[in-house]
């Protein structure tokens, strides 16, 4: 697959991605929102009514303070009809002849005298009712903002009415309350009130809104759980977002190994070209060898002869240690190679790499240093495997040498402490760059080195040091700059 199909899939895959989360982002914004303005209409709701319950509570408390002045009236007017219907009957001459009988019809006037004074009776009754009226609404317009606040709305009456108001219209959360006057401050609070939360979990209402308004007490109520009430709406979101940072992750991971496996796939076509040019030279070698000894005039010579099985078995070992190279890596990489690790002197074996590559240097005007300063050197190593560490370490310090400047090389140990052992190995040569410095280990990974083509290999020389290293339980870093050079840096545990 090409890169640009990729990365159309990946911007593709990602916008969808995007998307999604910005529909669910903006429809639990609009559920919140909305069970907000419902949970606000709510509560002001129940506190307006709760606000109308304490009127008419007062409006009760004024009709009492009469009731008695009523009932007496009432009274009064009873015991005074009687005499006030006999003296009108007489008025009329109905009453001088107490002996005479009654006339024909005298039973419909009897019932329209009664239903008549039934009718006064109701009519005095009602200007009395309303006059009474009268007399409560201009008590309670002139009196009632004088009384006190806590009899006009005590804690356990306003406690009362809000609970049931609330539960009333199905908001049954925690609140808490208080009492604000504008000559007193806070009256009365409930015991959670917090009088410092001025934030959206508050609401406030006026009681007795026609009090003047400099007398208008204020009640507000808190709901401490109200951020609760509100997001529990939208719990059942909380697996779509889940399952949607599921599916961003995995595929972040898939984009991450798509391209991890394309740059695998290109280094071990790299890998395989360079197998190939490594391999043709010891066979084009061999095979020419095998020629030469076809032809009679070399049999013939003995000298020839040693020259061309020299040839033939140095190229062949050449041949097996590529092979071996490669064999080495994928059993280390399987788990299935075997390291003898054994309490070794690293100064003597470093000193033996070293006497062996100063000829190579000095091949190209160049020279190696040793500075073994540090006075414990006792490792727990393989030897070959370590031997070979180092080998590789400094093939790649001559392979990757400046062409117009000398090879300058040096080799430094020094402990660190009574634990470590630090092995410096430092080279004059081309470098390389820092986002290189962060892949030299990997397997088959291989710094591009501009128009050098004489520098063959797998990139499996740095990566075979590195797990070395490991199994030796120690740690290797590298230090480079462009032109200038590198410096690896191994350290090790001391044996003990």
């Amino acid at each position: 697959m090409k890169k640009s199909t990729i990365w159309l899939l990946t911007i593709v895959m990602a916008a969808t991605i995007m998307g999604l989360l910005f529909v669910q982002i903006m429809y639990m914004e609009d559920m919140v929102r909305m069970r907000n303005e419902q949970f606000s209409e709510t509560v002001q709701r129940s506190l307006y009514a709760v606000s109308d319950a304490l009127e008419q509570d007062e409006t009760r408390f004024y009709l009492d303070q009469d009731l008695n002045e009523a009932e007496r009236y009432q009274f009064e007017l009873g015991d005074r009809l009687p005499s006030e219907i006999t003296g009108s009957i007489n008025s009329q001459g109905l009453g001088e002849n107490k002996t005479a009988k009654p006339e024909i019809g005298s039973g419909n006037f009897k019932f329209s005298g009664q239903y008549e004074n039934q009718q006064a009776i109701l009519k005095g009754q009602y200007l009395y009712q309303k006059g009474l009226l009268n007399e409560v609404i201009l008590s309670i317009l002139t009196q009632a903002s004088d009384r006190p606040i806590v009899e006009r709305a005590d804690s356990a009456r306003v406690n009362s009415y809000i609970k049931k108001e609330l539960e009333s219209n199905g908001l049954e959360v925690p609140y808490e309350f208080a009492l604000v006057s504008p000559r007193q401050g806070v009256v009365y609070h409930s015991a959670g009130y917090d009088p410092n939360d001025e934030g959206p979990k508050q609401y406030s209402t006026v009681l007795f809104p026609k009090d003047p308004e400099s007398k208008r007490n204020v009640l507000k109520v808190l709901f401490p759980t109200k951020s609760d009430y509100i997001y529990a709406s939208i719990k059942f979101m909380i697996p779509s977002f889940v399952f949607t940072f599921i599916l961003m992750f995995i595929f972040i991971y898939t984009i991450v190994v798509i391209f991890r496996q394309k740059k695998l796939s290109e280094i071990k076509n790299d890998f395989i070209n360079n197998m190939t040019h490594e391999f043709k030279t010891p066979i084009s070698t061999i095979s020419l060898a095998g020629q030469m000894l076809n032809d009679e005039t070399v049999l013939k010579s003995p000298t020839m002869m040693k020259h061309v099985s020299q040839v033939i078995t140095d190229e062949t070992k050449r041949l097996r240690f590529q092979v071996e190279k490669v064999l080495q890596m994928s059993l280390f990489e399987r788990g299935n190679a075997t390291i003898r690790l054994k309490d070794s002197d690293a100064h003597a074996i470093i000193d033996n790499v070293v006497s062996t590559y100063r000829i190579k240097a000095e091949k190209f005007g160049g020279h190696i240093t040793a500075d073994f300063s540090a006075e414990d050197s006792i490792v727990n190593v393989d030897e070959m495997h370590f031997t070979n560490v180092i080998f590789n370490l400094l093939d790649n310090a001559i392979k990757y040498r400046r062409e117009e400047v000398a090879p300058e090389l040096s080799i430094t140990t020094r402990n660190i402490g009574d634990e470590k052992f630090e092995i410096r190995i430092s080279d004059n040569g081309i470098g390389m760059k820092k986002e290189d410095l962060k892949k030299i280990f990997e397997k088959f990974y291989r710094v591009h080195t501009g128009n050098r083509h004489d520098v063959k290999g797998f990139g499996l020389g740095l990566a075979y040091v590195s797990k070395m290293i490991e199994l030796f339980k120690g740690s290797i870093k590298a230090e480079s700059e462009l032109n200038k050079g590198t410096t690896f840096i191994i350290t090790l545990p001391l044996f003990k």
